[in-house]
């Protein structure tokens, strides 16, 4: 597996108020348009070919366009993909050396490239996941003691 550069869209990047129009567009079309499997886009020139996308495109697309239509930033990247330490660290919002310890700690799992470590994106999730369940609890039964 190689390290995979996700694709970032910073905030600011894309107009707020073209991507909010953007987005009632496609919202209008997928609703009235229930059963389409693929849609077909097409440019306003004529001649031009139509650019046909699978329905499941046409939903991240939109929910990109929500994130972008708030001023949020956004960040594609596969499942499969693997990470270096310094990426897994800003998805998590920690830093580097707090992550390493994670990893130590048998925490996250990750395999040795040489000497540099790689995470699966799969896992660095979980890991999220099973984190944001822990700190849930931990919340819950401080709640009750309250």
């Amino acid at each position: 597996m190689t390290t995979v550069q996700a694709k970032r869209l910073s905030p600011g990047t894309i107009d707020a108020e073209l991507a909010k129009r953007a987005k009632r567009r496609i919202a209008d079309y997928l609703t009235s348009n229930p059963d389409a499997q693929q849609i077909r886009v097409t440019g306003e020139l004529a001649g031009e070919h139509a650019l046909v996308l699978p329905r499941e495109v046409v939903d991240l697309l939109a929910f990109i366009l929500i994130q972008a239509a708030q001023g949020r930033g956004v960040n594609v990247m596969p499942l499969k993909a693997e990470l270096t330490t310094q990426q897994a660290a800003d998805i998590l919002n920690v830093s580097r050396p707090y992550l390493i310890g994670l990893l130590e700690d048998g925490k996250i799992p990750y395999r040795l490239v040489g000497r540099h470590r790689r995470i699966r994106y799969e896992d660095l999730l979980d890991y999220q996941r099973r984190d944001d369940a822990e700190r849930r609890a931990a919340a819950d039964e401080l709640s009750v003691l309250g």
